[in-house]
């Protein structure tokens, strides 16, 4: 199981949906590349002409050297013609050799254009994650996606690296060793075509059985990728809520079923070179006696007996291979396939053809009756309108799940507006590209990201071009610096995969040094200081201040008590504004802010 297992992923049990449309898709990949292509087909036409003239000359010193030992025998006085046998020899010699350059060269020619087919699907890839909206990644496992990157492109790859080549030189072999058949004796050769029919019905057979067993195989695989990635990263928590036993019971049953597809799919395939030899070992036995037969009546040479012999040898071998070959053309097409319906996902709204640059904004942001829902038919968002001016600090209050964090998304275009618009500075976000549009933003969010590598890059993410004393002088303003030095290493030391080295508190001070140092001209903090104690929250909020002054500002925040400063406090609920104003004004009003609020303070 785990030699082909791993290099393949699919999508659904069902066949491939249009195989001829993936087929020519993969090969418009191959356009640029198809003057190495041709020469690939010339080299392997050749290294496959050499090797088939083989056997027809080898027959021929057979002949000779039969003739030699007759004579002998009968006493005639004729002597072998060791000369005739030396030429052949050589000749034989040659012709092998050049066959032998002619294959090194078509492979190393066609593994380059692999490659360089491989790398253009994953640059197209690469780049085609950065253009899909972000309910594709929420609407689908890491480990999935993951697979149409890693898994899928490698068995493209391999198939083109070696099954393509094998697929050229296959169909040459048939066609001359049929040729050369033909040229001994047409008899002989009916014969030997007579398992032909019953090879391919062989072949059909499997081809149509094992094609689901291996689309099975690939969505349980796909499957079980996607449930692994789950579980591993969340190690943590389902052992803290005892969820192991239900992990490995999902995890067996859909290993369960990735076995019995895994299996199928692998004994279908494996059983056609058996039963090929078996078909194949009939059909020497015909030629054997037929051929015997032949030879006492003088009709072929007793040499060329024994090329028909290799020539059917080699018929059967291609014939072989390119049964071989259609199923791993099966498995290969359903993995295109994923790859091409990746690439053809839906992309967010194009950038505007004439952008606007962002050097001189202010920070006037307003919200024009805007409305969104993840799902079209369940809006979060139903008509929000605000009008924000630059330098201002707004605080985003409300219960869990009224749209706050929502707002900030769509202000970043992490996700498309529904109906309305949002503007900066007059600007609609639409007339900006995405990169200018974000680089105007600072955010710290509640889940924080860091990444692989030492506590220096990491808060240097995002502004690359930045010093090292740049770098510690934001931690200082985040006041973690003086953690940070006591720690191995300090500024140098590696955060492992999942940052699990450190603690949540440390991770929330790390990113909001980052911001600092980013410098942005809008910040937005959503519950930025959810994961750090009281000590440190107060330290945060001293940075806070002085980083949000003359910055338009957008705090989402649970704890009403860290807003009270605000200039504008928008009151969610529903996905509506039900209440905005200050701290004090809201109070007075005794509505649903003042209920939330005195809430924080209830016994």
């Amino acid at each position: 199981m785990g030699g082909g297992m791993g290099k393949n992923m699919a999508g659904s049990d069902a066949k491939v949906k249009d195989f001829n449309k993936t087929l020519r898709m993969l090969l418009g990949y191959m356009k640029p590349y198809r003057v190495k292509v041709g020469l690939v087909i010339f080299f392997a036409l050749f290294s496959t002409t050499f090797s088939i003239v083989g056997p027809k000359l080898l027959g021929k010193v057979t002949t000779k050297l039969a003739e030699g030992l007759i004579a002998f025998y009968l006493q005639t006085g004729l002597l072998t013609d060791f000369q005739y046998i030396g030429k052949m020899i050589t000749l034989l010699v040659v012709l092998y050799i050049v066959s032998a350059i002619c294959s090194y060269t078509q492979s190393y020619l066609m593994t380059g254009v692999s490659m360089r087919v491989t790398y253009k699907l994953r640059k197209d890839i690469s780049e085609k994650m950065n253009r899909i909206p972000l309910n594709y990644y929420d609407t689908r496992t890491h480990g999935e996606v993951l697979s149409r990157i890693t898994n899928d492109v490698d068995l493209v790859n391999q198939t083109l690296n070696q099954t393509m080549t094998q697929l050229i030189t296959s169909t040459t072999m048939i066609i001359g060793v049929l040729t050369m058949m033909l040229s001994i004796s047409w008899l002989m050769t009916i014969v030997a075509l007579l398992v032909v029919p019953l090879t391919m019905v062989i072949i059909g057979v499997v081809i149509k059985r094992s094609q689901g067993y291996f689309k099975a195989q690939q969505k349980h695989l796909g499957e079980l990728n996607g449930h692994i990635e789950e579980i591993y990263g969340g190690h943590t928590i389902v052992q803290a809520f005892n969820g192991e036993a239900d992990a490995v019971e999902h995890f067996d049953s859909i290993n369960d079923e990735l076995y019995h597809s895994a299996w199928k799919s692998q004994f279908v395939s494996s059983i056609m070179m058996p039963v090929m030899n078996f078909v194949g070992n009939l059909g020497y036995v015909l030629v054997s006696i037929l051929g015997g037969y032949l030879a006492v009546k003088k009709v072929v040479d007793i040499g060329d007996i024994q090329a028909f012999i290799q020539y059917m040898r080699s018929f059967t071998q291609p014939v072989s291979q390119l049964a071989s070959i259609s199923n791993t053309l099966q498995s290969t097409v359903a993995a295109a396939e994923r790859v091409f319906e990746f690439l053809a996902e839906p992309e967010e709204i194009p950038e505007s053809s004439s952008p606007i640059t962002a050097e001189a904004i202010h920070g006037d942001v307003t919200f024009d009756h805007v409305s969104f829902g993840y799902n079209p038919e369940q809006l979060i968002i139903k008509d929000f309108s605000a009008e924000v001016k630059a330098g201002q600090r707004i605080a985003i209050v409300g219960p869990t799940g009224a749209g706050k964090t929502t707002i900030v998304k769509l202000l970043m275009r992490f996700y498309d507006i529904g109906k309305g618009d949002i503007s900066v500075d007059g600007h609609s976000i639409y007339e900006f590209t995405r990169h200018d549009l974000r680089e105007l933003f600072g955010m710290v969010l509640q889940d924080t990201w860091l990444y692989n590598d030492t506590i220096m890059e990491n808060i240097r993410y995002g502004t690359p071009e930045a010093t090292d004393e740049e770098v510690i002088e934001a931690a200082k303003a985040a006041h973690c610096d003086e953690f940070i030095r006591a720690l191995p290493d300090g500024y140098h030391m590696v955060l492992n995969e999942e940052s699990s080295n450190i603690s949540q508190g440390q991770k929330q001070l790390f990113t909001i040094a980052r911001v600092i140092l980013a410098n942005p001209k809008i910040l937005i903090l959503d519950e930025a200081t959810s994961s750090v104690d009281t000590r440190t929250e107060i330290l945060i909020q001293r940075a806070m201040e002085h980083l949000m002054q003359n910055r338009t500002s957008f705090v989402i925040a649970h704890r009403l008590s860290t807003i009270k400063d605000s200039d504008l406090i928008l009151v969610m609920k529903d996905g509506d504004i039900v209440e905005q104003g200050n701290h004090d004004t809201l109070l007075a009003q005794n509505g649903f802010y003042a209920e939330l609020y005195m809430s924080q303070f209830e016994e």
